[in-house]
């Protein structure tokens, strides 16, 4: 790592010299022993959920810290990673002033999240194989560049990213590298939690709403170093993740055997579905995937796309996205509606 990173330069003046807003249970811990609360406005009368959750979500971090042998102190959890990109950004993204890199076609919320913030978002798109730039993404970067937006497996390409590029961006990038890791479970790529003390401009994001399940709970998880978790937890809200979110997703990240069993039922079905889509003849290519996702290139991605969706079918049609032309994007569903899917398209004129 570039002895010029710092942490200090990176955070916003403001949110540097900000006091964090501290909620009665961060004031007092419960460590079990019967008590009669009367700290916090709340109804006094039990029904599971009238008091607010651990603000903290100390269970369910020392249990994610326990699974990869880390810290509570590397750990925090959001309303859905959207909000703890959104934090990174309020965190450390000068208004106005500041800029972030994205490499497309990706996850389109790195852009809107920069929007919403009015940071500048300067694109440099993928290579026609998908992978990162390395050298125009270092010409791109300034003194203002703050994070640097890298998903893999990426979405909706699918692929995972080279990484002698990633180190290569993790040692020269200036700014925050954040590796976006929601299809992780799926790929046989090595997580970048375990380069964390390597890289200190690292930060690992990962969800429990796809290979955990999880999607309706939006519970959004993201790895730094002590210092960077830090500074997001000046500037998160006190109870951002609620009681419910909390009792089951840890209910779901202790049933490992559970969530190993349907990873490799989506991975068979990921192969299956691979297979298929080679011998329908309106397709013309079937992008290598590390994720729950498959994308295909078709003859017409608008005309193809309609014609499933008349058959009952929603899939995602990506022809919109840089180097996506004419391509539709399908998820691995059930051993069923895989079958379902592959009949479509075989019926398809």
């Amino acid at each position: 790592m570039k002895k010029e990173f710092d942490i200090e330069n990176l955070i916003r003046k403001n949110v540097r010299g900000l006091k964090p807003y501290s909620s009665a249970r961060d004031e007092y811990v419960s460590d079990g022993s019967p008590m009669v609360f009367l700290d916090a406005n709340e109804n006094p009368f039990e029904n599971g959920v009238n008091r607010y959750p651990d603000p903290q979500q100390r269970s369910l971090k020392q249990e994610l810290a326990n699974k990869e042998g880390l810290e509570r102190g590397n750990i925090l959890l959001g309303n859905g990673s959207d909000e703890v990109l959104d934090l990174i950004f309020r965190a450390f993204c000068e208004p106005s002033v500041d800029n972030v890199i994205t490499l497309p076609p990706t996850y389109g919320m790195y852009a809107v999240l920069a929007n919403i913030n009015d940071v500048e978002n300067r694109e440099v798109w993928l290579t026609e194989d998908f992978e990162p730039d390395v050298d125009k993404i270092l010409d791109a970067a300034d003194s203002k560049s703050k994070i640097l937006f890298l998903c893999s497996p990426n979405n909706p390409t699918g692929n995972s990213f080279s990484r002698k590029s990633i180190v290569k961006l993790l040692e020269n990038f200036r700014g925050l590298v954040v590796i976006d890791e929601a299809y992780v479970d799926f790929s046989t790529t090595e997580s970048w939690i375990s380069h964390l003390q390597r890289f200190p401009n690292l930060i690992v994001t990962q969800t429990l709403s796809k290979a955990y399940g999880m999607a309706g709970i939006r519970l959004g998880i993201c790895w730094a170093s002590s210092d960077i978790i830090a500074i997001l937890n000046k500037i998160k809200p006190p109870y951002n993740v609620n009681e419910l979110t909390q009792q089951k997703a840890l209910e779901r990240v202790r049933d490992t055997a559970s969530v190993n069993s349907e990873v490799s039922r989506i991975l068979r079905g990921r192969e299956r579905l691979v297979k298929a889509l080679k011998s329908i003849p309106f397709v013309v290519y079937v992008h290598p995937s590390d994720a729950n996702f498959v994308l295909a290139k078709v003859d017409n991605a608008d005309r193809r796309y309609n014609q499933i969706l008349k058959a009952g079918v929603v899939v995602r049609n990506r022809t919109t996205q840089p180097l996506c032309t004419d391509t539709l994007r399908f998820t691995v569903g059930t051993e069923a509606e895989n079958e379902k899917l592959i009949e479509v398209l075989k019926s398809l004129q």
